[in-house]
């Protein structure tokens, strides 16, 4: 990806896009209409890619689609749609692979749904929350790291559970490694 979030996601001024702002608009949409229109701003600006035009929720979807669904069915090089999202969701977690709000990602920012509304708004958050939010903070202070775990969590035991393979994931180096977690 040669620094393509770090370089393409700059506006005209040099400021990054990716990062604080966008983190912090997503986690006050609900709540806050300039932080809806904030998010939308940023979402919608045009950047330029290795020569091609595209937008922030464009380069954000093919990220997500490109550090969470290598394991299914889609070609590589697409943005993550609405399926793709809602589909890997679930096996998001930081730190160790629990379901708890601490540990399993998608309870800690309530996201009980995710479907056409919202599921490019997920994946900024996750996308945002590494490159400058809470999560990047804990993976540079702390060593944790966003864990990507097996398909359908919810339907695997307990012991199938502890002894699933994880990809450990780490946006700030752009370094994706393989771990096995128990």
């Amino acid at each position: 990806m040669e620094n393509s979030i770090e370089e393409a996601a700059k506006n005209k001024d040099g400021q990054m896009l990716i990062g604080e702002k966008l983190y912090k608009a997503i986690c006050e949409f609900e709540d806050s209409h300039e932080a809806r229109e904030e998010y939308y701003r940023i979402m919608d600006t045009e950047i330029d890619v290795r020569g091609k035009r595209q937008t922030i929720r464009e380069q954000i979807l093919r990220v997500y689609a490109m550090l969470f669904c290598d394991d299914l069915e889609f070609e590589v090089g697409q943005p993550a749609g609405p399926d793709e999202v809602e589909a890997t969701a679930d096996r998001l977690y930081i730190g160790t692979a629990g379901f708890d709000p601490e540990h399993w990602y998608r309870m800690k920012y309530h996201f009980p749904v995710i479907d056409e509304d919202n599921y490019d708004r997920f994946a900024a958050l996750v996308i945002s929350d590494l490159k400058a939010g809470p999560l990047h903070l804990a993976v540079k202070d702390e060593g944790d790291m966003l864990l990507v775990g097996e398909q359908n969590p919810l339907l695997l035991s307990e012991e199938e559970r502890q002894n699933q393979k994880l990809i450990s994931i780490d946006l700030a180096s752009l370094a994706v490694s393989r771990r096995k977690d128990g």
